[in-house]
């Protein structure tokens, strides 16, 4: 789809909702309102950059897994594979809508420790309890299935071909944005810079060319990677999502698999699967410290693909010993250094702010749910599909982490 050439200014002065970022999150929240039959107040979306292009969304690997281990995110999990497998049946059947929806070829988490084998088992036994069709499975069961995996010094692997692979969630964000905009919801291109707040509520908003917005009801930080500094401008200091930088490198080898790879998780952290029917995806954090850097720095700082990806993957698949890169690209995670854990829901003083934000990776396939939850707290004034207030911002306030330690 050709990206969208958004106005600069907005139609109105007085909104009932403002979202600021307009990417997965952002789009999620606005299409949930409008197509949702008891709203009939007008939303507008402020998005710096309409073409996505250095948004988390369009350095999404566009992964789809339920193997988490806290309830909650399992439920997200679950909402965004049903949502995605209805994808043609909400918006047609375009070009951008893939058959099937998800490509089912699953997630594998590697063990080489019984410490990390009890872990992998104990969140094994909290997804099938709520659905999932996980199991742990032995080194033999893995070279079984997988005959080209290098196995002997693994303990066990955590598998489930279920709702787990990958998804074009590139696509889904651009039909929701689509239908968003023709039921109504307003997109411009700009970037807030100021709130103005009074008696515990967001009263204006001033943009980069200084124009104000005035708020009637709600506005809701959707800013990925930004979303601290957006907090900042109504005061809010505490908001802990920082930019992660992540490193992805597509390649292709001399004898590609037999089958299918499934989204592997190998010991190191590095996690490859299959990308088309003949080349492969792989991604993989820093060589060095895990660190903040900077929202608008995209640079290749290292050669994480020599340092730490080759070395990896050959070995754990040693057909991979001709791989050679054909594409790359630096993402950001908005990284919640508290607990890794999105921040969905209200401010604790300031009560006409809402938050969707800090999701550490996992954005693509928790926007649906937790769009869907903020578009309920603004129509009804609480959950009602999904309880999502364990994410609640009030954690952050009380020291009360809800880790999810399952994070890539």
């Amino acid at each position: 789809m050709t990206p969208p050439s958004f106005p600069t200014t907005p139609r109105q002065k007085h909104y009932d909702v403002v979202i600021i970022g307009g990417a997965t999150t952002g789009t999620s929240i606005a299409w949930h309102l409008s197509t949702n039959p008891d709203f009939h107040g007008s939303v507008l979306v402020v998005e710096r950059d309409p073409t996505l292009q250095h948004s988390a969304t369009k350095a999404s690997n566009n992964c789809m897994r339920q193997q988490f281990a806290t309830k909650i995110n399992i439920k997200i999990a679950q909402y965004a594979a049903d949502f995605v497998k209805q994808f043609g049946e909400r918006f047609g059947s375009e070009p951008c809508v893939p058959n099937p929806p998800i490509r089912d070829f699953g997630y594998l988490y590697l063990s080489d420790s019984e410490p990390f084998t009890k872990i992998l088992a104990k969140d094994q036994q909290l997804q099938t309890s709520l659905g999932a069709g996980t199991r742990v499975i032995s080194p033999a069961e893995i070279k079984e299935r997988y005959p080209f995996f290098y196995a002997d010094d693994l303990h066990s692997g955590s598998l489930n071909t279920q709702d787990e692979g990958c998804f074009h969630a590139l696509g889904m964000v651009e039909w929701m944005r689509k239908t968003a905009i023709e039921n109504g919801v307003e997109y411009i291109r700009n970037e807030v810079v100021g709130m103005a707040v009074a008696h515990d509520q967001i009263q204006t908003l001033e943009l980069l060319d200084g124009q104000t917005i005035h708020v009637v009801d709600k506005v809701v930080n959707a800013a990925g990677t930004r979303a601290a500094k957006v907090a900042s401008l109504a005061g809010i200091d505490d908001l802990p999502v920082e930019a992660r930088r992540r490193y992805t490198y597509i390649f292709s080898v001399d004898d590609p698999l037999p089958q299918d790879l499934p989204l592997t998780i190998d010991p190191s952290g590095v996690h490859f699967r299959s990308y088309t029917d003949r080349d492969y995806l792989v991604g993989c954090p820093p060589v060095g410290p895990d660190v903040a850097v900077d929202v608008d720095d995209f640079s290749f700082i290292e050669d994480a693909w020599k340092e730490k990806v080759l070395p990896i993957i050959s070995r754990r698949i040693p057909g991979f010993s001709t791989a050679r890169v054909t594409d790359s690209w630096v993402g950001h995670y908005e990284f919640n250094t508290f607990d890794q854990n999105a921040v969905v829901g209200a401010h604790s003083s300031i009560d006409n702010f809402l938050f969707c934000v800090g999701f550490s990776g996992h954005g693509s396939q928790q926007a649906p749910a937790c769009g869907r939850g903020i578009a309920e707290l603004v129509v009804y004034g609480e959950f009602r599909t999904l309880n999502l207030s364990a994410l609640s911002y009030t954690r952050i306030v009380e020291g009360r982490p809800l880790t999810e330690r399952a994070v890539i």
